[in-house]
């Protein structure tokens, strides 16, 4: 068994993209329309994935992040019973900072040099991981305190 993607639902598809593309970086590889259902699928990898993803047919050859977007609008609430994502990053705490500088919340900040936990516009946990071995602690993220749940 192999992981191919979660579903995400998202109330905003614009303020999502935001999110996941331009603060998140990941790249859309895959959209789908659909006039008849009334939804949008959009299908996101990291960076590091695109090669996977255009070596395989469709949605099969990289792990993908799928958001699905409904036309009508929908209430889904704020329950967290999917858990969360999780990258791998090359630097914690470069990755934080520009998450930061673009406006995200870092609700666990990397204060251990190795794991950090940032919330999407729709409520999701993401969290971000050091690739290798922890950075040493560093400032400002050593002391900076919790600024909610992940």
């Amino acid at each position: 068994m192999r992981y191919l993607h979660t579903m995400l639902r998202v109330r905003n598809l614009d303020v999502a993209m935001k999110f996941y593309r331009d603060a998140m970086g990941l790249k859309e590889v895959r959209r789908v329309d659909n006039e008849k259902g009334r939804f949008t699928l959009v299908f996101l990898c990291a960076a590091e994935d695109e090669s996977l993803f255009k070596a395989a047919p469709q949605n099969r050859g990289a792990p993908l992040v799928e958001l699905t977007y409904n036309w009508d609008e929908e209430k889904y609430g704020e329950d967290r019973h999917f858990g969360h994502l999780a990258y791998e990053v090359d630097d914690i705490y470069a990755t934080c900072d520009r998450l930061m500088k673009a406006g995200v919340t870092i609700n666990r900040p990397p204060r251990d040099g190795n794991m950090a936990f940032v919330r999407s516009p729709d409520l999701h946990s993401i969290e971000l991981l050091q690739k290798g071995e922890p950075k040493p602690p560093a400032e400002p993220w050593a002391s900076m305190p919790n600024t909610g749940h992940w």
